[in-house]
């Protein structure tokens, strides 16, 4: 990841830790409004992706004994989505606890079974070897140091623990990528803003994008991070990239 930041980085700040609190307070902001603003945004495709990425995990969720984390959980759309597809006790973990509250409303209006918990990506408080699954949707960008969490899912995983991370990427298209990179710059932070009252954190958001690796180098880090048999599929033409890594 050299040619990339070590990690998240909104503009005018350098330092990791400055950079999680911002981002905490960013999210805080705008958790009400989260949802609403990722289907819209997405034009629904981001619904599509998680349900994608779950129906992958299939096997890992129909075992009733399985324990698996989804890091970054935000409001709760792939907890939601992993419970539904399977019989694993799945637990949401995030460090903003307003994101949490509106997961919390959500699982509670499913009749989900998950379970919620307020913690840090880069210091979950589970044990070493003790998951079968860890899925990331949308949140490793935002991580302070990217490799850290990378190496920090390593640790909380079983030997042949398996780890999925669906994240943006950048379409391969070049008819694509000029209007993915126009809507993202100009359309996204213009109606982030007056839907959610905060344009700040709708220009930082698909800026976090363009400054994340590639889905190559996003692979190559993982290895090096720990990972075996990593893998990647483009979805979208590129928009998103799911990748797989097995402890």
């Amino acid at each position: 990841m050299s040619r990339y930041a070590p990690g998240s980085r909104p503009p005018g700040i350098e330092d990791g830790a400055e950079a999680a609190r911002w981002i905490r307070r960013m999210f805080a902001s705008v958790a009400r409004r989260y949802d609403l603003l990722n289907h819209l945004l997405s034009f629904n495709f981001d619904r599509r992706w998680r349900s994608h990425a779950a129906q992958r995990l299939r096997p890992r969720l129909a075992r009733a004994e399985a324990k698996v984390v989804d890091l970054c959980c935000g409001t709760g759309d792939l907890t939601a989505e992993l419970s539904r597809r399977g019989r694993a006790l799945v637990t949401g973990c995030d460090f903003c606890l307003p994101m949490l509250v509106e997961a919390r409303r959500k699982l509670a209006a499913a009749r989900l079974p998950a379970q919620l918990v307020e913690a840090d990506a880069l210091a979950m408080p589970f044990a070493s070897g003790s998951l079968d699954l860890v899925t990331i949707a949308f949140g490793l960008r935002n991580l302070a140091d990217y490799q850290a969490g990378l190496r920090e899912i390593v640790r909380v995983l079983k030997p042949g623990g398996l780890a999925a991370v669906l994240e943006f990427s950048r379409p391969r298209a070049r008819w694509l990528a000029a209007t993915y990179g126009f809507y993202s710059r100009h359309v996204i932070p213009a109606i982030g803003a007056i839907v959610s009252g905060n344009r700040e954190a709708y220009a930082y958001l698909p800026d976090s994008v363009r400054r994340f690796p590639g889905p190559e180098e996003l692979a190559a880090a993982m290895r090096q991070a720990g990972f075996s048999e990593v893998s990647y599929e483009l979805l979208t033409g590129g928009i998103v990239a799911l990748h797989l890594g097995r402890r």
